[in-house]
């Protein structure tokens, strides 16, 4: 069985992240979702939180069946092997994320050589879409719904304190 991880904060999950799961998922037969805990930062949802909505988004989704959600700490090397996946899965929205991730993937080689790093382009739709850069569209009351699955935009909403409704505002 072709195992892989795809890693992430997933703070919230995206379409751009779900196009990069449903492709990985036609290459794999098993991907995991894994949901980095990361103390240093500060996400707006709980790790238990982003686990439920990905899941949510997940089940919304027909061609997503074959993949399971799991979170983890520390070297995603570690988590791949623990997983027994033989492939990371990292998505790329342009020229500008390579040089970072292909960086984390030649020490990822360096750390774990039987674990290989797979990079997958998001569709063209998908190119300007960041977590960050939803949330801050959401906290000033603007519309995500294009970018978002709507279990997503409502708990943004909800976090942000914003009261509209799933087409509006």
């Amino acid at each position: 069985m072709r195992v892989a991880v795809y890693p992430g904060s997933f703070d919230p999950v995206t379409f751009g992240h779900l196009d990069i799961l449903e492709r990985a998922t036609l290459i794999f037969d098993k991907v995991v979702m894994a949901v980095l805990e990361n103390p240093g930062k500060a996400p707006l949802f709980t790790t238990e939180e982003r686990v439920e909505l990905i899941r949510a988004a997940v089940a919304e989704h027909p061609r997503l069946d074959h993949i399971e959600v799991g979170t983890f700490s520390g070297l995603t090397v570690d988590y791949a092997r623990q997983s027994g996946a033989t492939a990371i899965v990292r998505g790329l929205r342009a020229v500008s994320d390579f040089e970072n991730e292909f960086q984390m993937a030649l020490m990822n080689r360096r750390l774990a050589p039987q674990v290989h790093t797979v990079f997958l382009m998001t569709a063209f739709s998908n190119v300007f879409v960041s977590s960050s850069l939803i949330k801050e569209v959401c906290r000033y009351g603007g519309r995500v719904d294009d970018f978002v699955p709507p279990v997503c935009a409502a708990a943004m909403r909800r976090k942000f304190g914003i009261e509209q409704s799933a087409g509006g505002g």
